[in-house]
């Protein structure tokens, strides 16, 4: 089989690549190791910056997204047990973010990819890249016992943090960045309404938690736990019960429980691999980035860079290699930003195991700070909205 472009990974990135490739007229197949109905079964975020609700309208799949999603024009900051409004929406001169789950996002692009007859290969074992670094590369993949060879012009890495396109890459080729924190996400998804409008992110002496949501009826709860914390150490109460301590009384008195229909418990890293381009493989999304979820830009960077990516794809066929080869710069450029934001936001609002009396006082000096500059929030609130593309 030949096509243009063979996507590796079949997550919203690797699905949007494809979506924005065919509305541009260019041939690529989409290879993805596990069955659509797992990846759909992955639970992940789902707060869309302005830009990637851009790039999925014009990937031609925002319909449901605005029928369905929430907007949202603010966040609240909560410590000391008050409630601290971003008016997400005032300081960055209209901006807002789009609630709309990542399993939604990947739904819709994998209905519009069906609906167009696509070629899409799901459930593909033994997945192995060749020959990136000259001018004919390859994939191979067994699907349901049978050999398959892609032969491609180019090959884009959309795989996440343990695909094979990263690991692909000779080691003397790449450098790495990573921070690992001392503790982790408890999430607990639930049918029951949010307990606020809009998102809560706290700060409290027993740990971080933020109140979320995907729809007016199904509520997505997280609080900071330990490394060696175990789901099954969590019985629903338990995490009500501990959500409730941590938020300000009036949340706490309205807040609405009800049964899970999941928890998991994630870790938070920060990592970047340098560079994102390799002959003809690209990495995109968690193939080459990794951000704590505290401030909700993993799927956005992911979007981002196959944004990059479909442009620059698009030039090349048209004569024009400028973007291919500037697209990992690009791509860096706006990354690190967003790994600077989700640090500093994740710093911020968690409570770390050696920071001590002194860690506290600069947290509580940096949440006064924040609230109370203009151009503290302003800063904050341009960052959560999305930098420009």
């Amino acid at each position: 089989m030949r096509v243009q472009v063979a996507i590796v990974g079949g997550g919203p990135a690797g699905h949007l690549l494809g979506q924005l490739l065919h509305k541009a007229g260019i041939e690529a197949i989409v290879i993805e190791r596990h069955s659509r109905e797992y990846v759909l079964g992955r639970i992940r975020a789902g707060v869309l910056e302005q830009g990637t609700t851009d790039l999925l309208d014009e990937a031609g799949v925002g319909a449901r997204m605005h029928h369905e999603g929430l907007l949202h024009g603010g966040i609240s900051l909560d410590f000391g047990g008050t409630h601290h409004r971003i008016d997400l929406h005032h300081l960055t001169g209209g901006k807002q973010v789009m609630v709309y789950g990542q399993t939604e996002v990947t739904r819709d692009l994998m209905d519009a990819r069906a609906a167009a007859g696509l070629a899409t290969a799901y459930e593909a074992e033994q997945v192995s890249l060749h020959d990136f670094d000259g001018e004919r590369p390859r994939v191979r993949y067994v699907q349901h016992g049978v050999a398959h060879e892609v032969e491609c012009d180019f090959i884009a890495g959309c795989d996440g943090y343990h695909g094979v396109s990263r690991a692909s890459v000779p080691a003397s080729a790449l450098q790495t960045f990573e921070r690992i924190y001392p503790f982790g996400w408890l999430g607990m998804l639930t049918d029951t309404p949010p307990v606020s409008h809009e998102l809560v992110y706290t700060n409290h002496a027993r740990g971080f938690a933020l109140c979320s949501m995907r729809s007016h009826t199904r509520s997505r709860y997280y609080l900071q736990c330990s490394l060696d914390d175990k789901v099954e150490n969590w019985s629903d109460q338990a995490f009500w019960d501990e959500l409730r301590r941590r938020l300000a009384p009036d949340l706490a008195e309205q807040l609405q429980t009800g049964p899970s229909i999941e928890k998991s418990i994630a870790p938070l890293r920060s990592f970047v691999a340098e560079p994102m381009r390799f002959g003809r493989l690209f990495l995109a999304g968690d193939a080459a980035h990794i951000v704590p979820p505290t401030g909700a830009k993993g799927l956005n960077l992911a979007a981002s860079d196959v944004g990059y990516l479909g442009r620059a794809l698009t030039e090349f066929y048209a004569g024009n290699e400028g973007g291919i080869n500037a697209y990992s710069d690009t791509c860096l450029r706006r990354v690190w930003k967003a790994v600077r934001f989700s640090w500093w936001f994740t710093s911020l609002m968690h409570k770390f195991p050696d920071s001590g009396g002194f860690g506290e006082k600069i947290q509580a000096a940096e949440l006064d700070y924040l609230i109370h500059s203009q151009a503290a929030s302003t800063a904050l609130a341009e960052n959560y909205v999305g930098l420009p593309l």
